[in-house]
């Protein structure tokens, strides 16, 4: 059947006004319709972001934890180098002056060794 009114300017935009009122009517009932699932879903965004802001501050403070452990060990390892160091200093110190002393003594003995054979010789020829 073919549309028995007159397609006039006049009906077609009053054929468009009752469907842009049809299509903003049957929005403003699907908005009201779905309002409490958008705002379950708005909580449910804000839970989800305030759990991930919780997230990331536990992770920046693992990270700030972490930074500070290494940073203690680094100092500590450090400390312990630079006690090696001055252990290793101070032995090798003692053993260069234990030396020292070795080759004093041995002089001393070899000139009380090389003065008693002196004397005995002028005690021979005397």
């Amino acid at each position: 059947m073919k549309n028995a009114r007159k397609n006039e300017v006049s009906d077609r935009r009053a054929a468009s006004a009752d469907a842009k009122t049809a299509l903003l009517n049957a929005y403003r009932a699907a908005r009201t319709a779905a309002e409490p699932g958008r705002m379950a879903r708005q909580a449910e965004r804000a839970a989800i972001a305030t759990a991930r802001e919780e997230r990331r501050v536990e992770r920046e403070r693992l990270k700030l934890e972490e930074q500070k452990r290494i940073e203690t060990e680094a100092t500590s390892r450090q400390a312990a180098v630079e006690a090696a160091a001055v252990v290793e200093t101070e032995a090798r110190a003692i053993a260069e002056n234990a030396r020292i002393a070795r080759v004093i003594e041995d002089e001393a003995v070899r000139k009380a060794n090389r003065d008693r054979r002196y004397a005995n010789r002028k005690a021979r020829q005397g």
